[in-house]
């Protein structure tokens, strides 16, 4: 069985980055798989101090809080699902704040290069804008975020089998049945 983890970065619990992800986690749990479901804003996380002590003590010398057992999630999980809406052409603070406390666990620094830790996973990644198609793309919107979390996935190893962007929300609030297919197809990909 595949542990699918939902790692939801919207503060909306009805917008589109919420309905995307479920309609990935019904398929999800319709063909068996293990599904576990976090909002990032629900998650008590304090922000990093920059100490860089994690990267030799392999943990965080802040008081244990909900990025522990995050980063526990992400160990166990095969497939691993991240909406996230375009805040400023990036990621929302809160999710940013959770990958910066886990990075110990994701990437090992060397004298070369980092070594990523979460070799074998595969993920998914969704952005939504209210800058209309193409500009959500051009103006680097919708695209910045999944560049920033592409930067996340690709130095811990998660190979990103699919991206979502969808602009124009403002105008267009509604999931349309093209959105709802690729979402569908998405998570297809991902559990091959």
């Amino acid at each position: 069985m595949k542990k699918v983890l939902v790692i939801n970065g919207s503060p909306r619990r009805k917008g589109l980055i919420s309905r995307m992800l479920d309609i990935m986690i019904e398929e999800a749990d319709f063909h068996g798989c293990e599904v576990d479901v976090i909002r990032a804003n629900d998650l008590n996380v304090k922000p990093c101090m920059g100490c860089m002590v994690c990267r030799s003590k392999n943990a965080c010398v802040l008081p244990k809080d909900d990025s522990v057992e995050m980063l526990h999630k992400l160990q166990l999980a095969d497939v691993v699902i991240i909406g996230a809406p375009c805040y400023w052409g990036n990621i929302p603070g809160q999710l940013k704040l959770l990958f910066d406390r886990m990075v110990y666990g994701m990437m090992r620094d060397t004298a070369y290069f980092p070594e990523p830790l979460m070799k074998g996973k595969k993920s998914i990644l969704i952005s939504t804008s209210t800058t209309a198609w193409p500009w959500n793309i051009l103006f680097r919107q919708t695209r910045g975020a999944i560049r920033a979390l592409r930067e996340i996935l690709h130095y811990s190893g998660i190979k990103i089998v699919k991206t979502i962007e969808r602009g124009g929300t403002a105008k267009h609030p509604q999931l349309s049945e093209k959105d709802k297919k690729k979402c569908r197809k998405a998570i297809l990909c991902a559990l091959k």
